[in-house]
């Protein structure tokens, strides 16, 4: 596992030990940052369920300003922080062990908004509806921002949302789904 592009490109991150999390494929983060902006001037990212950080320190070596990192699991917490330490990014980053629906409360009472949301919780076991609607309601993304969603090939995403169109979505593999709204 490795940085694909931008200031950290081609250096390599741990993954979390054990087999509670499964890391995107270089393969997928370079077809999915492709995709969504190969590039960012500045903005917010937020990466729940992190797991390894992988997502989130991509977007920063690719020009986000700061991410926010969250996830329940203290291996990936403590591989985050690793893998942040490696990069020399600790200051660009925010490291939060919490359940995803608390960490999306706690970032609305902190008024903050963000110009990609990274959502890669362990397939079958995250409501991809009430992640995507709490979002929502409560006005996380700012102005055409995007939200990365990846999941099992066979589950069934959202395309009720009020202000967030499927921007795309592909299949990686047998098992690997990626869907990307866009605020509209």
């Amino acid at each position: 596992m490795r940085v694909i592009a931008g200031a950290k490109k081609g250096r390599q991150l741990k993954a979390v030990p054990g087999t509670s999390t499964r890391p995107t494929t270089d393969k997928v983060k370079e077809a999915v940052f492709h995709m969504i902006g190969p590039f960012f001037s500045g903005g917010l990212c937020l990466d729940l369920f992190a797991g390894s950080g992988s997502l989130g320190i991509e977007a920063l070596s690719r020009g986000m300003e700061r991410t926010v990192f969250v996830d329940k699991d203290p291996k990936a917490i403590q591989t985050i922080r690793q893998n942040l330490r490696t990069m020399e990014l600790e200051q660009k980053a925010e490291v939060f062990r919490a359940d995803a629906y608390r960490s999306l409360q706690a970032v609305k009472k902190r008024e903050l908004q963000f110009a990609l949301i990274l959502i890669d919780p362990p397939y079958k076991k995250a409501d991809y509806f009430r992640i995507l609607h709490t979002i929502e309601s409560l006005e996380l993304i700012n102005g055409h921002g995007i939200i990365y969603c990846e999941h099992d090939t066979v589950a069934s995403m959202p395309d009720d949302l009020r202000h967030f169109s499927i921007l795309k979505q592909e299949n990686y593999g047998g098992t690997t789904g990626v869907t990307i709204y866009q605020h509209t």
